[in-house]
């Protein structure tokens, strides 16, 4: 039975954790509500204290209606929560409360202002860490293990080692993945240190407010006081000389108090264009680490921990097959899985090569360009890892002769070309070279069917 008087006590508080518990769930529970204690009840207005301005802000943006249905509960008149920080063993920091008032049936978020602060800016900026992104669920390869290492390094490091460490690379390769696992894995350690993170175009966008709101003084105030600042894609700033004038200043004075920056973009820093070459000299001063177009194996990998992650079974000759097909970037190759994986359960088809083809047609639309001979021989060099050389070279080995009659096979398949003109891109062989190599492929297809699935397999990639 719900208790609705306007009394608090021990008893009251521990039904209402419990709630919340039940609620939320147990890991986001321990994650950011565990350390949330309550502090007293005035009239309408009950006050929860938390250790830390990140923390208050996490849970005032992501739990606090799930807090209030659940106070209510107990306390019907509540209209207004206030979350202050209060660290632990210490006292509660003045001008640090966030208020949650109800108006209308509508609850909205506040900032209260200590008394001697006259500031109309307002005082939000940032962004909140993404969970899903940290150090444990990157997939390192050679493309990334520099950029992964250096951002192990600076989220570790006792002692500034790198400043700034500058990530760079194309789009959904992992950038924004490596600056929110620093953040976490910082906060984690010490939970006291104030790091934030936001895109470039945040910051353009807060300085902008902070002109209108003709004070600059406090968005300089802000971004000065912090341990940790990331920002992403600086690329957006190119051209915005008031931006950049700014974001310098705020740079010097960071690195002058030894306090860690962070900055990913799409290109280097002396690549960036529409950039003043003072910024980006400073941008070049730490350690430049950048991410590269990821490999076949890389690809694989994420894919197979993707799938794992949402704990479904995709055969590997799928997986194999989007790795292959999907090379543009990450974000787009996970976006494909989870097409996938939902067609499969929504409409219970089995997920296959197949499949995949269906579902994924406009990822997988065939280019125009003429395939050639040349183009074929790469692809299965690649595929069976041999030397492209040796596709006319006249080596007989077993290992080398299988794949270079599958190429001959797969020329003839696709190409237009006449068995002497294949004859003559295999390190000039007869003809009868050719013909005998595509009766044998002919013959395997359909004695063995793993050689079958992985002759259509590598032809599909072909045809890509």
């Amino acid at each position: 039975m719900e208790n609705t008087s306007n009394s608090f006590d021990d008893n009251k508080w521990s039904s209402l954790k419990k709630d919340l518990k039940k609620t939320v769930g147990d890991t986001a529970y321990n994650n950011w509500l565990k350390h949330l204690n309550y502090v007293s009840i005035v009239d309408s207005t009950i006050t929860f204290s938390v250790p830390t301005k990140f923390l208050r802000d996490w849970i005032v943006n992501n739990y606090s209606d799930k807090i209030k249905n659940q106070a209510k509960k107990y306390l019907n008149s509540v209209n207004i929560i206030k979350f202050v920080v209060k660290p632990n063993g210490g006292r509660i920091v003045p001008g640090t409360t966030r208020t949650i008032k109800s108006t209308d049936n509508h609850w909205k978020s506040s900032l209260d202002v200590r008394s001697n602060q006259t500031s109309n800016y307002p005082n939000e900026f940032g962004a909140p860490l993404d969970p899903r992104f940290t150090f444990d669920n990157f997939v390192v390869g050679k493309p990334n293990e520099l950029a992964f290492a250096a951002s192990q390094r600076v989220s570790e490091a006792e002692k500034i080692t790198f400043n700034p460490l500058f990530l760079c690379g194309g789009v959904g390769l992992g950038k924004t993945h490596l600056m929110h696992a620093i953040g976490w894995k910082i906060k984690q350690k010490k939970p006291e240190r104030k790091v934030i993170y936001l895109s470039a175009e945040k910051f353009m966008y807060q300085f902008v407010r902070a002109l209108r709101y003709k004070d600059t003084s406090a968005f300089k105030e802000q971004f000065r006081s912090i341990d940790v600042l990331m920002i992403d894609d600086v690329q957006f700033i190119s051209g915005k000389d008031n931006t950049q004038e700014e974001f310098f200043h705020t740079f010097n004075a960071l690195i002058e108090q030894n306090k860690q920056i962070v900055i990913s973009a799409d290109k280097s820093p002396t690549d960036l264009d529409g950039v003043q070459e003072r910024l980006k000299s400073r941008l070049g001063c730490g350690l430049v680490a950048d991410i590269h177009p990821t490999t076949y194996e890389l690809r694989l990998g994420i894919l197979i921990e993707k799938a794992q992650k949402r704990g479904v079974e995709i055969p590997s000759k799928v997986l194999e097959f989007l790795s292959h097909r999907i090379i543009s970037n990450v974000r787009e190759m996970e976006g494909a899985l989870n097409r996938l994986v939902a067609h499969g359960t929504l409409v219970g088809t089995p997920i296959s090569i197949e499949t995949a083809q269906l579902v994924l047609q406009d990822l997988l639309k065939s280019s125009n360009k003429k395939i050639t001979i040349e183009e074929i021989q790469k692809k299965v060099a690649e595929h069976f890892n041999i030397r492209l050389t040796d596709m006319h070279s006249p080596r007989r080995s077993r290992s080398v002769a299988r794949p270079r009659q599958i190429a001959m096979y797969l020329a003839k398949s696709i190409t237009s070309r006449s068995l002497p003109e294949i004859g003559r891109k295999f390190g000039g062989r007869d003809h009868t070279t050719v013909m005998h190599a595509v009766k044998k492929i002919e013959e395997l297809k359909l004695s063995d069917v793993n050689f079958n699935e992985d002759l259509e397999l590598l032809k599909r990639l072909i045809d890509s």
